[in-house]
């Protein structure tokens, strides 16, 4: 790993604002470094407010998806809502359908099949729609995109509505309303929406028109901070609000549904990394192992007894999940070792018979290992389909457009992408994507980096510091937990490796005489000799609370020790 330690802000600032909210140079340089230098500045990122939350009609569009809904609700017009099948996209099909059920009895729901219909909005889907009398269709988390699509559905003199976050391409989608804050004409003040969010502006849109404010619809966050954690979308501004108020419903009052997922979790507080690691994998196996439609059926249930029953299931397909990709995480590993492919700037890894579902699982995993721009590819149909995930920095999307001669079909964000592609443009495709990378991607960027906020010694690890600390979440990008390094701890004589294949690392740090704190490496058990060798060494870490038998004591979670 590439330690990168953050430039420290002026010490002027550093000293302004450690008097204005009479803290210490610890607090105040993290805060600084997350671009907050003010009082309101800090009481806003420390008291989240619904009054954070931007006007939903300064999105694009969003009067005229709010009058076309107004309108098909007082004729009693039939809606279909349809979204795709991650967390993102059922998450916000249950939002938008539990909300207009609350208006009108005339809303059903549509998830694509991942394996029969691919991503997004299909022509399956409008045939459907056309079928049962829909006259009206919501998409929700794809969709910006789709001009064909929706000009198939135009003919059949069916409306479209678009929530849509991803970026659009060069024209957008003849609908009713695209709704998109990244579409360049859209002036909405906060641009990284995920696709539950954006859904949640519109039904707050649709609300006001009702009387209603945000605050009437607060039941809806579990489903939008699950989406947001999920999606990997920066947890800073609007998303930062939306967040900590979804982990309160989470906590204290979640959907049926989401209390069943999370019944068995040992936990007084569930965090956004328990969203992230616990309640978004079973939403996401559904759509990934059997069909997006069992998370939507579990997400709207109202009855708790039927949603541990749903609930039952979708933990099934997660087991299943976790087994599948491990078990082609390691046929990728040994297929890209026997060909010698680990020596480029890319991994590109195909075979016909990997389940589609688990492929971008697949790409994460071999990540770990290579540390490379990854696709993992298998057979879809007469094509191959494809996830694409990238390292931190480099933006595999660009990447993918530059290779676009040989793509049927691609979207997705930087860092994870998915395309669709001839069998007979495989190898020209991989030929292309690594000479692509192999020309824009900065080396260093081979090497993962870890980003430490501060230099602190260990006697500067209190309470205090660890009650502020927990303050600063929900985390996520662009609020990363702040990273810590300390130089020239030793362990005190008893470090050891624990875990299965002792592959973790505990020991107790000390500097002076003191200072003596536990650590525990997760990953780390290989630089065991690093500790055993009686000389000082560096530790880059994250402070954590450590509950056991009901106590509770303070703890370094380490992310990288060096000699």
């Amino acid at each position: 790993m590439r330690w990168t330690l953050k430039p420290k802000p002026e010490y002027s600032k550093v000293e302004e604002l450690k008097k204005a909210l009479q803290v210490d140079d610890i607090v105040a340089t993290l805060l600084l470094q997350r671009g907050i230098d003010t009082y309101e500045a800090a009481k806003t990122f420390f008291r989240p407010s619904f009054e954070d939350l931007h006007d939903p009609f300064l999105m694009k569009d969003m009067d005229k998806a709010v009058a076309r809904i107004e309108t098909a609700i007082a004729e009693g017009e039939n809606i279909l809502v349809y979204g795709d099948y991650d967390v993102d996209g059922t998450t916000s099909v249950a939002l938008m359908s539990s909300y207009l059920k609350t208006r009108t009895d005339a809303v059903a729901t549509y998830i694509p099949d991942r394996y029969d219909e691919g991503y997004g909005i299909s022509y399956k889907g409008i045939d459907f729609a056309d079928d049962n009398d829909f006259s009206l269709i919501i998409a929700l988390d794809c969709g910006v995109k789709a001009m064909d699509k929706v000009a198939y559905a135009n003919d059949k003199g069916i409306d479209f509505i678009i929530c849509d976050h991803h970026r659009p391409g060069d024209k957008i989608p003849d609908a009713v309303a695209v709704l998109d804050p990244k579409r360049e004409d859209c002036e909405y003040p906060f641009k990284e929406l995920c696709g539950c969010g954006v859904g949640f502006k519109l039904i707050t849109a649709l609300a006001s028109k009702q009387g209603q404010s945000v605050e009437d619809l607060v039941e809806y966050l579990d489903l939008v901070a699950t989406a947001i954690g999920a999606d990997i979308v920066p947890i800073v501004g609007e998303n930062r609000a939306l967040a900590y108020f979804g982990l309160q419903v989470i906590n204290t009052n979640p959907r049926p549904g989401m209390k069943a997922i999370i019944a068995e979790v040992k936990k007084e507080v569930l965090t956004i990394t328990d969203v992230v690691f616990i309640i978004a994998p079973r939403i996401n196996a559904a759509g990934r192992m059997k069909h997006g439609n069992h998370a939507v059926t579990l997400l709207t249930e109202t009855d708790f007894n039927l949603a541990a029953e749903y609930a039952v299931d979708i933990d099934q397909f997660n087991t299943d999940r976790r087994e599948t990709d491990k078990r082609i995480t390691e046929e990728a590993l040994i297929k890209i070792d026997e060909h010698n492919e680990q020596e480029g700037f890319t991994t590109v890894v195909y075979r016909e018979d990997w389940h589609k579902g688990v492929i971008g699982i697949v790409a994460s995993r071999l990540i770990e290992t290579y540390y490379r721009p990854t696709l993992v590819f298998t057979k879809s149909g007469d094509k191959l389909a494809a996830s694409a995930r990238s390292v931190k920095g480099f933006d595999v999307y660009n990447a993918l457009e530059a290779c676009s001669e040989y793509i049927e079909q691609f979207g997705g964000h930087k860092y994870a992408a998915g395309l669709t592609l001839l069998p007979e443009n495989y190898e020209a495709f991989k030929a292309k994507f690594e000479s692509v990378v192999k020309e824009t991607i900065d080396p260093k960027l081979l090497t993962p980096e870890l980003k430490v906020d501060l230099e602190i010694e260990l006697s500067q690890i209190d309470d205090r510091l660890m009650r502020i600390l927990k303050q600063f979440a929900p985390f996520g990008p662009g609020n990363m937990s702040p990273t810590f390094m300390t130089q020239g701890i030793k362990d005190t004589g008893y470090g050891k490796c624990v875990g299965e294949d002792d592959k973790h690392l505990r020991f107790t740090a000390t500097k002076s005489f003191n200072d003596k704190i536990v650590c525990i490496g997760f990953g780390l058990g290989d630089k065991i000799d690093i500790i055993k060798s009686k000389r000082p060494f560096n530790a880059a870490y994250s402070i954590d609370e450590n509950h056991w038998n009901g106590n509770v004591s303070l703890q370094l979670k380490l992310k990288d020790i060096k000699e």
